[in-house]
């Protein structure tokens, strides 16, 4: 994942365009494989929501046991994007508020979590079983999963000052950072819960529980918080893909409609939350995360090769780009790594993303086809 981020940090200053990576992938091989890209950013990005969406209800139930019910779980989900949307519609600027309240809101429990449960670390549970790493291959789809996101946050790179810097800079430091916090979050947990951790589907909440209730329940409204933010991260930066697609004429234009008011991508927002309210009401969230995690493993494929591609033409659209030496190598060991995890598929994995892909592709073709028949 460093290596990925190396290469879309590059191609973020030599590109910096509404879309992200869409746009790293159009300069470096033209529309269609930047479609492509975009379609795939987009897939990732509202299976993610979706089950990201499903899990934040079944943590809600822990405290409301009533919300457990299948009409009150759709209640729940319905008006969680409902909120969503009407948030988004009314501008970038709410948007990104609520992500930057969520995103402070959901480090408190963290540092909580991290400064209380050192103490219950005990050595004896720091250990491998070099034996048990059968599932090592379907582990790292979560591993993955839980890594991701860049992608999406960069289709508001146009929206931001300096882009050619800012996003490059962002996107690294955001990578450093939450690569310190998960492993200071993993040894913890690992040292607290031993061989329970594996058995346990709230496991910051679980080692809390034998010191303090109280802490515990704040790690679950953490864990709440944190999937709300994702959410609100998710629903401000993901339309924004179908709006570029849709504004460069390779989906219907009524996905370019814009709230005169706010001038928010409305359509594109309403379309992408209710799909992804759909499926978060009638899937789980394993199963999601890892068909958004086969998704994501096209993006960062071309995404490395667009880095390599865009180095060798020189091409930079907003002042200097930011060059690192290990890029290339970092490219070939992204592209490597994300072709070992798609083997990691099962083939009804693998052919529902294909049949997702086909279906975008031929709604392009159709659009494409209808707009040459106008001319």
């Amino acid at each position: 994942m460093g290596a990925i981020a190396l290469c879309f940090a590059e191609a973020g200053s030599r590109v910096p365009t509404s879309g992200g990576p869409y746009g790293y992938a159009e300069a470096a091989f033209g529309p269609f494989v930047g479609f492509i890209m975009a379609a795939l950013v987009w897939l990732s990005a509202v299976l993610a929501s979706a089950g990201i969406a499903a899990a934040l209800v079944d943590v809600l139930s822990g405290f409301v046991p009533a919300l457990a019910g299948p009409v009150e779980r759709a209640g729940v989900i319905v008006a969680l994007y409902v909120l969503l949307a009407a948030v988004n519609i009314a501008g970038a600027a709410p948007g990104a508020q609520l992500v930057g309240f969520t995103t402070i809101a959901k480090l408190i429990p963290l540092l909580v979590f991290l400064g209380v449960g050192a103490f219950l670390v005990r050595p004896e549970n720091l250990t491998v079983d070099a034996a048990n790493t059968g599932d090592f291959g379907r582990a790292m789809f979560l591993a993955i999963f839980a890594f991701s996101g860049m992608e999406t946050a960069l289709a508001v790179s146009g929206e931001v000052r300096a882009p050619s810097r800012s996003v490059p800079i962002g996107l690294l430091g955001a990578m450093g950072g939450v690569t310190a916090i998960y492993i200071l979050i993993q040894i913890v947990a690992q040292g607290a819960l031993g061989a329970d951790l594996a058995r346990s589907t709230t496991p910051l909440s679980d080692a809390l529980t034998g010191l303090s209730p109280g802490l515990a329940s704040l790690l679950l409204a953490g864990a709440a918080i944190s999937m709300s933010g994702y959410l609100a991260g998710n629903a401000l930066s993901a339309p924004r893909v179908l709006f570029a697609t849709a504004r460069d004429g390779f989906l219907p234009s009524m996905l370019a409609a814009i709230y005169p008011r706010t001038h928010a991508p409305a359509a594109a927002i309403i379309v992408h939350l209710g799909i992804a309210a759909a499926l978060a009401l009638t899937a789980t969230f394993i199963g999601l995360a890892v068909l958004s995690t086969l998704a994501t493993v096209g993006i960062y494929v071309l995404g490395c090769a667009a880095a390599l591609m865009l180095r060798r033409r020189k091409v930079a659209t907003a002042g200097e780009p930011l060059q690192f030496r290990a890029t290339v190598p970092a490219a070939f060991i992204g592209i490597a790594s994300m072709i070992w995890v798609a083997a990691q598929a099962t083939a009804s994995e693998a052919i529902s993303v294909a049949i997702a892909i086909a279906v975008i592709v031929a709604l392009y073709l159709a659009v494409r086809v209808s707009r040459g028949r106008a001319a």
